[in-house]
């Protein structure tokens, strides 16, 4: 398991989406299923800061604002956050999330990372289809024990024929809400329950981008002019960046080809879905010790390429 992930579970009949990390389960499960197997059932507290005051077990208390937070089943420590932070306990992560997705909600992963200071889960939503595919589409809750993060909320669609994640930035709807551990927690997480109108809107607005670009043509010049607009490469560019920026671009040309897209060759759609795979499951030129970890990243949060490639084609 990669160095950063503490904790982890994933339905294996999406191992492909989650690439993998963690202990694998035969099924998405419920809530009170999915703390334990993500080994989240614990619990966070503040707790005031000490000084050592120079003899080697004198400690005074520090005034200063600030204070630390802990995890409570084994005293470790997450962060430092002010006095103004309200944590938002994993318990009510699981428990907004079934409030909002109803009574059958199932988890398809969920666990922490850097020892606790992050956590997520992910609900699975209603399915929707897109211009004759189904789309499963997910509910992502992300939050930080450490201070130095956000609450987050969004959705990530993913394309069952393929498993080509579409979580696209749109400029017409929204896919995540986000705010700040301070002031009335409570009353925040009510605000929260509208992300799943927001999801609702954003898988709208996909399958309408999605059948515009499906009408619009990509011909060769075209399809070749997009991939140098995507991985430029300047004049003076190194040697490594010039290899890289054309592997990337011959990986978009044979992800293109694949059978799942013969229905939308010479479209816009076809190239889009071409980048979603290429960036989501194509073999990694470098592979680093977080590579696993930054690919369930870029499954949730979003993949910059993705978002450029969508920029480009909608032009």
């Amino acid at each position: 398991m990669s160095a950063n992930v503490e904790t982890m579970f994933y339905n294996m009949e999406n191992g492909p989406v989650w690439h993998g990390l963690g202990t694998p389960v035969e099924k998405a499960l419920d809530s009170l299923e999915a703390i334990k197997m993500a080994g989240l059932d614990w619990t966070v507290e503040k707790k005031p800061l000490f000084t050592n005051v120079g003899n080697e077990n004198e400690y005074i208390p520090m005034d200063s604002g600030f204070m630390a937070t802990l995890r409570t089943s084994d005293n470790t420590p997450l962060g430092v956050v002010t006095n103004r932070y309200q944590p938002v306990q994993n318990a009510d992560a699981f428990s907004f999330t079934d409030n909002l997705v109803g009574n059958d909600c199932r988890y398809e992963t969920a666990g922490s990372l850097k020892n606790g200071q992050q956590v997520w889960l992910l609900a699975k939503l209603p399915e929707s289809k897109i211009l004759g595919d189904v789309m499963e589409n997910y509910l992502v809750f992300t939050n930080s024990h450490d201070g130095k993060g956000s609450i987050r909320i969004a959705m990530t669609p993913v394309r069952v024929v393929c498993q080509n994640t579409l979580n696209i930035a749109l400029r017409e709807a929204k896919r995540s809400w986000s705010t700040k551990h301070m002031g009335n927690m409570e009353s925040k997480m009510e605000e929260a329950k509208m992300t799943l109108q927001l999801a609702n809107v954003y898988s709208e607005e996909l399958a309408k981008k999605a059948e515009e670009l499906a009408k619009k043509k990509m011909y060769e010049l075209d399809f070749e002019r997009f991939l140098k607009e995507l991985y430029p490469i300047s004049d003076d560019a190194s040697p490594i960046i010039t290899t890289r920026a054309n592997e990337l671009r011959q990986r978009i040309r044979v992800c293109y080809d694949k059978p799942d897209l013969a229905d939308f060759q010479n479209t816009a759609w076809g190239i889009l879905n071409a980048v979603s795979d290429a960036h989501f499951h194509g073999k990694p030129m470098r592979k680093t010790q977080k590579y696993q970890e930054n690919l369930f990243a870029n499954t949730i949060g979003g993949n910059m390429f993705l978002d450029k490639a969508y920029e480009l084609l909608t032009a």
